[in-house]
């Protein structure tokens, strides 16, 4: 890390961590979007972040993370890192947990009027406390390229006395250590015995500008006391490292924080407004609809503060404040890990998307043993909860004690959760086709495939799925939809990349055969429509969660290019299940909803319904999972102006490019570099009902089949670069394109 140093006469806290520097040229229209729109507090958050529903302001840069709660009188900063965790492979011994927390105390702020408000465009959070008489004003922000939390103060009519107080967490066998040393306060808490995977993180913090005094709080808090004048702008900055960044990484943060000066935290400052001005320029939508709008990037920011660490990515929650989450706070496969992540492609935020796949990777030889000991079988078989590194967050004995568990794992008698890791890498790579990726996830890909034709059963003519419960714990059911959606998938997924990437073309013919042959899906009567059963004998329905669309979605077996009759029972299927608030399923309902081309009118509506049902910082209410619809919005969005699908397995490789495809005749919207299947960024607009232009730029050189954005009328595509245009028609045309090159469609004005 540099700093450069400016004097300002501020006083400053400082906390410091190790991170990843920011790259790209601002493009400032999604950067003025996103700053139409902010989060408003004007109490206390209703829940404290330790029963696991953090409702407060949430702060951070894809690995130190923030979140706020407390009242006036005593703020607190809840600080985790998304590689600090406890890891050993064993039922509830391994979960990531919290650093600690930063106390801010000011005790003449008890009864104060209270507003906080989260911007996004750079992220800030601005709290104003109002007491009696006077006024103090808290601004932080975690910055975007560097492991700092920065906090300033400013207070107006009066002085105010301010207890800093930093308390690491304790407990699970942790060192945990908190002294002052000097101008600093140093805290780390790491578990070194007793784990299979040794982690720490240290802290360290200060206050510039300000004249200090020690301070000694209970349960082993250290911290400063230091008061703030009116009129005077002073500011604390803390910082963290971990032992996977740096093997001296407490001498690295002591040394860091210790650097710090007030013109260091100015260039802070200017690094992160940057690197938010390129984040929120990769693409962007204008729907006309603030409240599905703040929705939209209030989504996108969580997901940049949660997830950039490509070793580490968020587990459920995302922000962990307790030692002991629920579902043992870690990467659950049948699709708690994979939902948050299912926007990010479409909205052009890989560099968020990427940790994602890090443990399902990592996990590769641990399922082989899974496939071969448990069932016999080649390939891989996941449990339904894994950690970072390979480790196994839900392992029981040998001998389990329940029939959920096979060897010691705990699948809930499920074996398609390694293919529904697959639901995202599919997305990366249709949406990219980078080579280097491909051959990165390949083996992984490979590997699923494998087990499933091990697994399936050849019966009369066509591959037959036994024995997989299709909810946990449903029993031994036969060919579950799910499982024959992500089946497909993974299938579709697997010729593509063994053709991209020259394999063996055995391979393709076998997998190929399996696709041809693959039971149908099966149906059944409810409501007076022909709707999807769950299973073909076994479980019929179930009265929550959406398992019975995600062959839509996530699954991507169904869509507007599918056989009419299926399309017909999924837009039914839609109809009659209609949970669009579901306590596990939204992220999937909504955008199957746009697959198979519900009315956009109630989509719009249902959503907007949605998004009432959400915190102040976006978050579900009453909804115990975190971070998993914070796809929800953008994804439908997306889908709903730019859709590119071919159902999985009718043919392998190719896309569709459809412009507003489920949006209202009468709306107008604008969206910016949305990604396609494809591996092309897409701009358009509707006005008026009708589209004024198409923009794509063709990152891979790959065909763009396009269906024609105005019906019955020639179309005019002008290629950068070249004088003369040409003229398609059709109800649908393909283009050929070259890497880079930038096209834009526009109606036949001479015809």
């Amino acid at each position: 890390m540099r700093f450069s140093i400016i004097h300002t006469g501020a006083a400053m806290l400082v906390v410091a961590l190790c991170s990843t520097p920011a790259k790209g040229t601002p493009q400032l229209e999604g950067w003025r979007q996103a700053g139409q729109h902010q989060a408003t507090w004007t109490a206390p958050p209703e829940r404290t972040p330790a029963n696991h529903s953090v409702d407060g302001p949430l702060l951070g840069n894809g690995d130190l993370k923030v979140a706020l709660s407390g009242p006036p009188q005593e703020q607190r900063f809840h600080l985790a890192k998304n590689d600090l965790w406890r890891l050993e492979s064993k039922k509830e011994r391994s979960s990531p947990v919290p650093l600690g927390v930063l106390s801010i105390r000011v005790p003449a702020l008890e009864g104060a009027a209270y507003e906080v408000v989260q911007g996004w465009a750079p992220p800030r959070t601005v709290g104003t406390f109002t007491g009696d008489d006077g006024v103090l004003r808290q601004t932080s922000f975690v910055a975007a390229t560097r492991d700092l939390l920065v906090i300033s103060f400013e207070a107006e009519r009066r002085a105010f006395e301010v207890e800093s107080l930093l308390r690491v967490q304790s407990g699970r066998g942790s060192v945990s250590v908190a002294e002052r040393q000097g101008e600093l306060v140093l805290g780390r808490r790491a578990f070194v015995d007793e784990v299979e995977i040794r982690t720490g993180v240290s802290v360290a913090y200060r206050v510039l500008g300000a004249k200090t005094s020690g301070l000694d709080g209970e349960s082993g808090a250290v911290g400063f006391r230091f008061t703030v004048e009116p009129d005077q702008k002073i500011v604390l900055v803390l910082g963290v490292c971990s032992r996977f960044e740096d093997e001296v990484y407490q001498k690295r943060v002591r040394w860091t924080v210790g650097a710090l000066d007030l013109q260091g935290i100015a260039s802070v400052q200017r690094e992160h407004s940057a690197w938010w001005i390129d984040y929120w320029s990769r693409s962007s939508v204008t729907i006309g609809d603030s409240e599905l709008e703040k929705h939209y990037y209030q989504s996108l920011y969580t997901m940049a503060a949660a997830s950039r660490n490509r070793r580490f990515p968020p587990g459920i929650f995302g922000w962990v404040t307790t030692d002991t989450p629920a579902w043992n706070g870690d990467y659950h496969l049948n699709y708690n890990h994979l939902a948050p992540f299912y926007g990010l492609y479409s909205a052009n935020r890989i560099q968020q998307a990427d940790p994602e796949d890090a443990p399902l990777l990592a996990f590769q030889q641990r399922g082989r043993w899974y496939a071969q000991e448990a069932l016999g079988k080649r390939g891989v078989l996941y449990p339904v909860g894994i950690g970072p590194l390979g480790i196994e967050t839900t392992r029981g004995d040998e001998e389990a004690e329940s029939a959920h568990f096979e060897k010691g794992g705990l699948f809930y008698g499920q074996r398609s959760n390694s293919a529904y890791c697959l639901v995202n890498i599919a997305q990366r790579w249709r949406c990219t086709y980078d080579l280097e990726y491909g051959r990165k996830v390949y083996p992984l890909v490979r590997d699923v495939a494998d087990f499933w034709e091990s697994y399936l059963r050849y019966e009369d003519g066509r591959y037959v799925i036994r024995g997989d419960s299709i909810h946990e714990g449903s029993g031994k059911d036969v060919n579950p939809i799910l499982s024959l959606g992500l089946l497909r998938n993974t299938l579709d997924l697997a010729l593509d990349l063994n053709l991209e990437l020259e394999g063996n073309p055995l391979r393709r013919k076998t997998w190929q055969h399996i696709l041809d042959h693959l039971s149908e899906w099966t149906t059944q009567e409810r409501d007076g429509r022909t709707v999807f059963r769950y299973t073909e004998e076994g479980t019929d329905w179930w009265g929550d969660n959406t398992l019975g669309i995600q062959h839509i979605y996530p699954g991507n077996a169904i869509g507007l290019e599918s056989e009419p009759r299926w399309l017909a029972v999924a837009q039914d299927t839609i109809a009659v299940m209609n949970r669009w608030i579901d306590f596990n399923g939204s992220n999937s309902f909504f955008p199957a909803a746009v697959r198979v081309g519900h009315d956009p009118e109630v989509i719009l509506e249902r959503l907007r319904g949605y998004v009432r049902n959400t915190y102040p910082n976006g978050f579900q209410r009453n909804n115990p999972h975190g971070i998993e619809n914070l796809s929800t919005t953008p994804n439908t969005l997306n889908e709903m102006l730019c859709m590119s699908h071919v159902p999985a397995g009718a043919a392998p490789g190719t896309q569709v490019l459809r412009l507003f495809p489920v949006w209202p005749r009468g709306r107008d919207a604008r969206f910016n570099d949305l990604r396609a299947w494809g591996a092309f960024l897409v701009s358009s607009e509707r006005r008026g009902g009708e589209v004024q232009y198409v923009r794509i730029l063709s990152e891979r050189g790959r065909d763009c089949t396009v269906v024609n954005p105005w019906p019955g009328e020639e179309v005019r595509v002008q290629r950068e670069g070249v004088v003369k245009s040409e003229l398609v028609g059709g109800e649908r045309f393909t283009l050929k394109t070259a890497v880079g090159e930038k096209l834009l469609l526009l109606r036949d004005e001479e015809g």
